[in-house]
């Protein structure tokens, strides 16, 4: 264990779901392991729900040496619930434990609770994988986000661009790829075989699904959600099936799943460990769903992926990815053409070192020099 010097910086990181863990982790680590570090995690939202996992013990697993854990939720609360409790939660810790820096990572209202207390508090916020958009909520809580924070760690010059064209000071933003792309190039990920064990896969051959609320268009996602369960047990298809994330709506989702239960082509987990899900992802035939890991993490890996609906629009455009409108025809075409689709990797969101770039960057004396008191820049400006 490295034991911080008496004169350490002081960061807390964010944590709200099993997807920030897995692309905060490797950042964590790198400061963990500088003793002129003194590294905090907040631990907070989905990990906290035992119907999602319980992932807080995965964190602990992991070797952070001080983690604090803070329910921030019920399941019936609203996300301006969530967000209320997650401010009131957090302002208390942050108060008491007076850090330097506090790190958020993209487009949850965790997130935006972490930016509102050190922007409120003046203290440091670092957002990071900002600067880039979706088709819900989570672009407008992802760029409220970066307004509220200091500085900036995004995953490609497209992302940086964007940022100081909402007003950002371009010395702030600083491109060093998406973080769980040094997990995803690590040699440390379980083989396959390995995760078929643990998680008692009986085939080899799999789709991965994982489909989400999407925020704006609750009324419909009974209907979206059974449409899709319709046409993956239609397709013949074996599929690897994570739960959705917590957001308005996920019950619709969950409940059509129950249809799912006692097929054997299926196999459904509330959350898998990151580096198992990405070994997952990795082997896989092909994703389906509406999850940022389809639009993310399977082009990295060359595995075609059937983007479903509006909740990732205009998120990337890639040959191995197929944009699907939310009709039973349409999702049946797109599956009977899986064999058909490329399995070229693409590096749309960096090639790794991203820990690296984010260690050096806080060693340095400008870094600790950043204003928390911010201006808008105005572009074109004569």
């Amino acid at each position: 264990m490295t034991m911080p010097t008496l004169l350490s910086r002081r960061i807390v990181f964010l944590t709200g779901t099993r997807a920030d863990f897995g692309k905060l982790k490797p950042l964590m680590s790198r400061l963990q392991a500088d003793p002129t570090f003194d590294v905090h995690v907040f631990v907070t939202g989905m990990h906290m729900l035992s119907k999602y996992g319980y992932t807080c013990e995965e964190i602990d697993r992991s070797g952070f040496h001080q983690v604090h854990r803070y329910i921030n939720q019920n399941l019936s609360d609203n996300m301006d619930h969530v967000l209320s409790k997650t401010i009131t939660g957090l302002s208390d810790y942050v108060r008491e434990m007076n850090p330097d820096l506090i790190v958020v990572h993209g487009d949850r209202v965790e997130a935006l609770a972490g930016a509102t207390v050190g922007a409120l508090n003046n203290v440091l916020v670092s957002h990071i994988e900002g600067g880039e958009v979706s088709g819900t909520v989570d672009e407008l809580i992802r760029h409220a986000v970066s307004k509220l924070s200091h500085v900036h760690f995004v995953a490609n010059e497209r992302a940086r661009q964007r940022l100081i064209q909402l007003g950002e000071q371009s010395a702030s933003v600083h491109v060093i790829g998406s973080p769980d792309v040094d997990v995803m190039d690590s040699d440390d990920l379980p083989g396959i075989d390995e995760v078929r064990r643990r998680y008692e896969i009986p085939f080899e051959r799999y789709g991965v699904l994982a489909f989400h609320p999407v925020t704006s268009e609750v009324a419909d996602m009974r209907r979206q959600a059974r449409l899709l369960v319709d046409q993956v047990i239609s397709s013949g298809r074996n599929y690897i099936v994570i739960y959705p994330n917590n957001d308005h709506g996920c019950d619709h989702i969950l409940d059509a799943y129950e249809a799912l239960q006692g097929m054997p082509r299926f196999r459904v987990f509330p959350s898998m460990r990151f580096e198992y899900f990405l070994t997952t992802l990795k082997h896989a035939e092909f994703m389906i769903g509406n999850s940022s890991a389809g639009v993310r993490e399977a082009p990295h890996f060359g595995v075609p992926a059937l983007n479903l609906g509006s909740r990732q629009n205009n998120r990337v455009v890639c040959d191995t990815v197929l944009n699907v409108p939310m009709e039973a025809g349409a999702i049946a075409q797109a599956l009977a053409r899986i064999e058909h689709l490329p399995r070229d990797a693409a590096a749309l969101f960096g090639d790794g070192g991203s820990a690296k770039r984010f260690h050096d960057i806080l060693k340095s004396g400008f870094f600790w020099d950043s204003p928390t008191q911010k201006y808008f820049v105005d572009l074109n400006v004569n």
